[in-house]
């Protein structure tokens, strides 16, 4: 007989859909060692999705789901932003479905090993709307309701919401999944 087996691994992330036929974007980290990846829509609906693509030097992650006119968000400009600017998270903190925190752009271009104890290819927006476990993937909205950035790291000495989180640009972003979608992986 075959040996009993312990309980399945499940994680829990956020993204967000950028296209009517099913491509969303969420953070690497969140499906890397993902054999199914679900998700569920904001009106209950829910996917398998497939693994279109992931760039782990820059936590970007391309998901693809089946469906037509499905909601999207619209995208900004993470050249436009001001320090100050109002910024809103969206995500699942700790399992919270559809929480929004709202909190300023902090500052611009941050680099380094602080941010997730390793060096990305992204000059991360730090912002004050709190970031906890479970916002991963979500995205960081501008006052008019635009992506500017996705949420992906945290600074904390607790384990939970200090203050400080990171959000890869949206600049990033659509310039690594237009990568992704035409060749399947990301050319340096």
């Amino acid at each position: 007989a075959p040996a009993p087996r312990g309980p399945v691994p499940y994680g829990q992330g956020t993204g967000f859909i950028i296209s009517a036929d099913g491509y969303i974007v969420t953070n690497h980290h969140v499906v890397r060692q993902a054999d199914v990846v679900n998700v569920t829509l904001a009106d209950g609906r829910e996917f398998t999705a497939e693994l279109v693509g992931s760039d782990p030097e820059t936590e970007i992650a391309l998901i693809k789901i089946d469906g037509e006119h499905l909601p999207t968000i619209p995208l900004g400009n993470s050249a436009d932003i001001d320090v100050g600017a109002w910024a809103l998270a969206i995500g699942s903190p700790f399992g919270f479905q559809h929480t929004v925190t709202a909190g300023i752009v902090s500052a611009k271009g941050r680099r380094g090993r602080a941010i997730g104890g390793r060096d990305f290819y992204a000059d991360f927006i730090q912002t004050d709307a709190a970031i906890n476990p479970g916002n991963s993937g979500g995205p960081l909205l501008n006052a008019d309701g635009e992506v500017i950035g996705m949420n992906t790291a945290i600074y904390s000495l607790s384990g939970g919401y200090m203050g400080i989180g990171f959000a890869i640009p949206v600049n990033m972003i659509t310039f690594i999944v237009d990568q992704i979608r035409e060749k399947g992986t990301v050319t340096r």
